[in-house]
């Protein structure tokens, strides 16, 4: 009956609703979960980046039953002790002078306020991302992000700027290695900064790892680069942590790793792991500063709801007891690093791995020497058909995989285990092995 209820009333993101025919999802426990006839899946999507702490953790759980029976829900404007200890907790594990949130019901509204607050601080109206980005889907997050799904909501008076970032594998500056695809990335940055004048930009936006558009990490340099082009030119500088923050690259900030401390961070998916819905901006206090006798222009009935925060200050918590970050980093290091490379040793479909803590791509060519992508940029109906009997191959071994455009996604939990990483990887090599027969080099 769920499935027909479904069918008939519920009106699904990003689809067109007569071709869907969803799973109907019966439970989960740690990394796995299960269908409603029983069939059981390895979680290497965490549903959307976001299940850092796995499915049903039962102090997670247990500490949201608690706060609901104490008390569900109050209005933003009250003090409320599970809000007032998620900001403390959040803001002591950022960076720098990032002493503020101002809390969200998820990403893309956090990355609205963060833009409101970057022009009302600065006085500027623009904001510059990259083209290999994604943001949110809310009106100002969907112009901001680079990546298709942006086409069909334009409307052409954003004040968004696009530049290309750093992507060494497929260069937009036709770099070599690393350290030019950085000097390059800034000297571009510079550039666009140079014809659009930097006095009228308020802020760049960055992933600070690309998500969904790739698995990007940065070459070392290339965050602390942009932080000099931000100072230089009084431009505020975000880092929207949304997929990659709490515990996903093996840090509590991606930034940390980098040592970069950006004037905004946004996050949302993996503070709570999406058991209740919760993002938020976490403030630098020069910019908190601005609205200490100017009122700030926005609000959420459901700011810093009460069950949302309680969920947040436990699963924190939870990290820190079961050491779940420095888990991410090692397994990162130690088990999906080398096992992606020895799949790479073995498949000639296999252009590039990369990646870091518990978040990884693998891109997927007809050529490696042309780079040629398995399936085209945005493919759609028959070109994506490789992509889609390749994931139709995993979810049959009982994998449920992250697919987007020519890339695998491995992105499974935060405390996944070695062992659940490595039977994982396993279904995927057997899946590699359509790709393989798409090869032409």
């Amino acid at each position: 009956q769920a499935y027909l209820d479904d069918r008939a009333h519920v009106f699904h993101s990003w689809s067109a609703q007569g071709t869907l025919n969803p799973a109907e999802i019966a439970g989960g426990l740690g990394s796995y979960f299960w269908d409603s006839t029983g069939k059981k899946y390895l979680d290497f999507s965490c549903q959307l980046v976001n299940l850092n702490i796995g499915h049903q953790h039962p102090k997670l759980v247990a500490a949201i039953q608690e706060q609901a029976g104490k008390l569900c829900t109050v209005a933003p404007s009250f003090v409320n002790e599970s809000r007032s200890e998620a900001a403390r907790l959040i803001t002591e594990l950022a960076p720098g002078d990032l002493n503020m949130v101002f809390f969200t019901n998820g990403g893309a509204e956090a990355v609205e306020n963060a833009v409101r607050m970057a022009r009302l601080h600065t006085g500027r109206q623009k904001v510059m991302s990259t083209y290999r980005s994604y943001h949110g889907s809310t009106s100002t997050a969907i112009a901001m992000t680079g990546d298709p799904r942006r086409w069909p909501n334009e409307t052409g008076t954003a004040g968004i700027v696009k530049f290309w970032g750093p992507y060494a594998y497929r260069s937009a500056f036709h770099s070599s290695n690393e350290k030019e695809e950085c000097q390059r990335a800034l000297q571009h940055l510079e550039d666009t900064l140079m014809v659009e004048g930097p006095h009228t930009i308020a802020m760049i936006a960055l992933e600070s790892v690309v998500g969904t558009n790739g698995i990007l990490v940065p070459p070392d340099g290339y965050l602390q680069g942009v932080r000099e082009i931000c100072n230089r030119y009084g431009i505020m500088m975000l880092c929207d942590e949304v997929m990659a923050g709490f515990g996903r690259c093996g840090e509590w900030f991606a930034v940390n790793k980098w040592n970069v401390v950006p004037d905004l961070i946004t996050f949302a998916k993996g503070v709570n792991s999406g058991y209740l819905p919760l993002g938020g901006v976490v403030i630098s206090q020069k910019i908190a500063d601005t609205f200490k006798d100017r009122v700030y222009p926005g609000g959420l009935t459901y700011s810093g709801h009460p069950l949302s925060c309680a969920s947040a200050v436990a699963s924190i918590n939870i990290f820190k007891e079961e050491k779940i970050v420095e888990n991410a980093k090692n397994i990162g290091a130690t088990v999906i690093g080398p096992e992606l490379e020895k799949l790479k040793a073995k498949h000639p479909s296999i252009g590039e791995v990369r990646g870091l803590g518990v978040f990884w791509a693998i891109e997927l060519v007809r050529n490696r020497e042309t780079r040629e992508p398995l399936v085209p940029f945005n493919a759609a109906g028959a070109d994506a058909k490789p992509m889609l009997d390749i994931a139709a191959a995993c979810k049959k071994e009982g994998l449920w995989p992250f697919t987007h455009f020519n890339r695998m996604h491995v992105v499974p939990p935060c405390n996944v285990s070695a062992d659940e990483v490595r039977e994982g990887i396993a279904i995927i090599d057997q899946a590699l092995d359509i790709a393989d027969a798409y090869y032409e080099g």
